[in-house]
């Protein structure tokens, strides 16, 4: 049997914002700066993963975020949103998946499946009907990931990097 790297989902704490703004600043600068006006993608940035923005999202106890660690080191986050702290979709009956951003040495590890199917049984043990999530329509690689994992697409929705507005697909997976 081959060996099964071990995976840990801990709940970021108000204590780990320090963590939690260099993975997020480094994960989607890796994965978007290349493809976005740098003016623009660095006011985002600035914006989006300050201290400021950050620590109030992790006192808001309707979002949560997740550090996942990958044989004892940290390698992935994700955030889930429910109720009111949806960016679109508010039901009752929905939770968000807003991030999910694996370091790319951790990349090519299967890290992403193993992440998404630990949300959908968190998320199903929360009782809720469907997760959704909004992905950039100029991001196909991850467009297949959620569609080969039984996400399909539901709508658009506006989506600023700065003053750039681009267009993300609405992905949703029913329970």
């Amino acid at each position: 049997m081959p060996n099964i790297p071990k995976i840990e989902f801990m709940p970021c704490r108000p204590s780990e914002l320090k963590e939690l703004m260099t993975i997020s600043r480094t994960t989607f600068s890796d994965a978007f700066q290349a493809q976005n006006n740098p003016e623009d993608f660095n006011v985002y940035l600035d914006k989006a993963f300050s201290r400021t923005q950050l620590g109030k999202e992790l006192d808001n106890p309707k979002m949560n975020f997740y550090f996942v660690y990958f044989e004892g080191v940290l390698a992935a986050y994700f955030k889930l949103n429910e109720g009111d702290a949806q960016t679109d979709i508010k039901q009752e009956g929905s939770m968000e998946l807003e991030r999910i951003y694996v370091l790319k040495a951790f990349q090519g590890k299967q890290l992403g499946k193993r992440i998404l199917d630990w949300i959908k049984d968190w998320v199903k043990g929360n009782e809720k009907s469907f997760l959704w999530l909004g992905v950039w329509e100029k991001n196909p690689r991850a467009i297949a990931f959620y569609e080969r994992h039984g996400f399909y697409k539901f709508g658009t929705h506006p989506y600023f990097i700065g003053q750039d507005e681009q267009t993300d697909w609405l992905m949703r997976f029913d329970f």
